[in-house]
């Protein structure tokens, strides 16, 4: 190492450090516009010092961690996200994928052109 020279370290060498948001993409293998587009929807645990984006990285781990897959004998009822919505009546998901499906796909959906006159004399 030259005299003056700060050591390198990777996030893997430094127990509980900030990461910055080019750290955490090679950390993460996730671009950096991707970490800046979740920071600003809040989809992922940062901090803004001044103006500038740090991730810790023990919240980052943990953060990770909550996306493990839970066990295969562990039920939809179990995940709390999802017990309310589908766990309990799927019927109900069902009804409302219809529904939309129903109002993207009616025909008068976007139609800009005039509608045939109910006698069929459009030609006259």
């Amino acid at each position: 190492m030259a005299h003056g020279s700060q050591p390198v370290h990777s996030p893997e060498t430094i127990p509980d450090t900030f990461l910055d948001v080019r750290g955490l993409s090679r950390y993460l293998n996730i671009k950096p516009s991707t970490l800046y587009a979740w920071v600003a929807q809040g989809r992922i645990p940062a901090l803004k010092i001044h103006g500038l984006v740090r991730f810790q990285r023990a919240a980052i781990d943990q953060w990770v961690e909550s996306f493990r897959a839970l066990p295969a004998s562990a039920s939809l009822a179990s995940r709390p996200v999802l017990a309310g919505k589908i766990g309990r009546d799927s019927s109900s998901l069902e009804t409302i994928i219809a529904r939309a499906r129903q109002q993207a796909y009616n025909p008068r959906h976007g139609e800009t052109r005039p509608k045939p006159s109910p006698n069929g004399k459009e030609g006259e």
